[in-house]
C-alpha cells in the first residue's frame, strides 16, 4: 500500500505496509561445492539459523550470519527476497505441496512487494524496534542449488525473481511480522497485505 510519505522521510517518500515472514542468520555458508551432493550439514550445537529477529550492524550485515564484518561481502551482507517469488515457483512448477522459503537461503523474505525493484534503491524495514535502513546493491540471482533444495526447474523459475544482495546502512533490529517499509522510489505490490 502506496502512500504519501510524511516529512520526516523526504529521502524515503513511499511507504508500504508488508510482512516478514521468515529470517534466517546462518553462521555457515551450507550450499558449497556440487549441488548434486547436497547441503553441508549444520554442526552439533550451533544455533538455529531461523530466527524470529535479527541483530544487523551498519555496514557489517547480520550479527551471527556468515558474511558478517567480512569487506568482500559489505555491498551484500544481507539478501531481500519476496516471499511470493517462491509461491511463484509453486505455479510455474505446478507443485501440489509448498515449498520451504528457507531453501533459498535468503536472510530476510517479505511478503506485499516487488524486493527485485528494490536494487539500487534505498530502503528501510520498520518492525516495530525502529527503522533500519539499507542499500539494495544487486540481484541475487538465483544458482543451480535451487533445483536440489526447492524443485527441478526451480533455478530457472526464479530468475529474475532471485531478490537484492543489501547492504545495512543503521544498525538496529528487525523482527518476524508487520512492519513498514519505505523506499525511495515506487514499488508494485504483491497483492494485498492483510492487517
Amino acid at each position: 500500500m502506496q502512500q504519501a510519505g510524511s516529512g520526516n522521510d523526504g529521502e524515503l517518500p513511499y511507504r508500504y505496509e508488508v510482512e516478514i515472514v521468515h529470517l534466517l542468520a546462518s553462521p555457515l555458508h551450507r550450499y558449497e561445492g556440487r549441488p548434486g551432493d547436497g547441503p553441508r550439514p549444520v554442526p552439533t550445537g550451533a544455533p538455529d539459523e531461523v530466527r524470529q529477529s535479527i541483530q544487523l550492524r551498519a555496514h557489517l550485515g547480520i550479527v551471527g550470519d556468515r558474511h558478517f564484518g567480512h569487506a568482500a561481502h559489505r555491498s551484500a551482507s544481507v539478501t531481500v527476497m519476496a516471499v511470493e517469488s517462491v509461491e511463484h515457483v509453486e505455479r510455474i512448477l505446478g507443485l501440489e505441496a509448498s515449498l520451504d522459503p528457507y531453501a533459498t537461503r535468503r536472510n530476510i523474505l517479505l511478503r506485499g512487494i516487488d524486493v527485485d525493484l528494490l536494487k539500487k534503491a534505498r530502503f528501510s524495514l520498520d518492525s516495530g524496534q525502529g527503522a533500519v535502513e539499507f542499500q539494495g546493491h544487486r540481484p541475487a540471482n538465483p544458482c543451480a542449488w535451487m533445483d536440489v533444495m526447492l524443485a527441478p526447474g526451480a533455478h530457472q523459475a526464479l530468475r529474475g525473481r532471485g531478490g537484492v544482495r543489501c547492504e545495512p546502512l543503521s544498525s538496529g533490529t528487525v523482527a518476524v511480522g508487520r512492519a513498514v517499509l519505505r523506499s525511495s522510489i515506487a514499488l508494485e505490490t504483491n497483492g494485498a497485505v492483510l492487517f
